[in-house]
């Protein structure tokens, strides 16, 4: 979590705990936890409100998690150009600075509003309920939103989306998911990046991997690719697919999904009456809509 880096007091949220913000003020004596706590709840509370967005448009919501340099924007690149005909993508793109990440998407010919973190290591869902505002969401199938690289705070915030997937580059170390396990046991899928250099390395070993992610009693899919060179994407293209035809399923029903809390989230969520206590794979009926993001 973040409540020792202070990185949860981001420029999405810093209006709620500065001047006159609602969370500005605090109980004598508790002030740290308190607004740690009051913060999740107000994110959380935002990221109904930007599912429901999406729900509201029929758009599936994907959250993308890694390292720095595990591969996301590739991954991205590839997916743009091998289903750009088949569906219609928007991204989001969450980097302390730059615009490099989301020119790249761009220059594929697909929108991408870049999210400039500052000092904070992670998205919440006030910023990317911001971006959502800037981004012409008519007629889009997919949101990809590409969290800033980081292994630990990304997976503690809930931005809105419906599904994770966290990105292990095989020149990390097939021990990630035991050093980081809240990030892989927030994961609907994991992703093995890189792959084709497998064949050069000798210190990573993809069935190792995947048993460090059984460990956390995760049933998540886990996939071999190379994005650069198109190798092994298929069952990830196919993988996709399904979840979209899921999502344009569930919101016939007016059904929605959530992706996994963590039990460390869990306890400082426990004052919500939301979703948030419902098992990763599991749907529940919306709550009213909103009538705008």
């Amino acid at each position: 979590m973040c409540d020792t880096c202070g990185c949860n007091v981001t420029r999405g949220n810093q209006h709620l705990v500065t001047g006159d913000g609602k969370l500005a003020r605090t109980e004598d004596g508790r002030a740290a936890i308190t607004v740690l706590q009051s913060l999740l709840t107000e994110n959380d509370h935002q990221a109904v409100h930007n599912r429901q967005h999406f729900d509201n448009r029929e758009i599936l919501a994907i959250n993308l998690m890694s390292s720095p340099g595990a591969g996301k924007t590739a991954l991205l690149e590839a997916t743009i150009e091998a289903l750009g005909d088949e569906f219609s993508i928007a991204v989001i793109e969450g980097d302390l600075e730059t615009e490099n990440d989301a020119q790249r998407i761009r220059d594929k010919g697909v929108p991408a509003l870049q999210i400039s973190t500052g000092s904070a290591c992670h998205l919440d869902a006030h910023m990317v309920h911001d971006a959502l505002h800037e981004l012409d969401l008519d007629g889009i199938d997919i949101v990809f939103i590409e969290n800033v690289g980081n292994l630990v705070c990304p997976a503690s915030f809930d931005l809105g989306q419906h599904r994770n997937i966290t990105l292990l580059s095989v020149t990390e170390g097939d021990d990630k998911p035991a050093k980081y396990p809240v990030i892989f046991r927030a994961a609907d899928l994991v992703l093995l990046t890189k792959a084709d250099l497998l064949a050069v390395l000798d210190d990573f070993d993809p069935e190792k991997a995947e048993q460090y992610v059984r460990q956390l009693a995760s049933e998540a899919p886990v996939l071999q690719l190379a994005a650069r060179r198109n190798v092994d994407i298929d069952s990830w293209l196919d993988w996709l697919r399904d979840e979209v035809a899921e999502q344009r399923k569930r919101v016939k029903k007016k059904l929605t999904l959530r992706p996994a809390i963590q039990p460390e989230g869990l306890i400082l969520h426990a004052d919500h009456k939301h979703d948030h206590h419902l098992p990763h794979s599991h749907t529940h009926t919306h709550h009213k809509p909103h009538s705008h993001s």
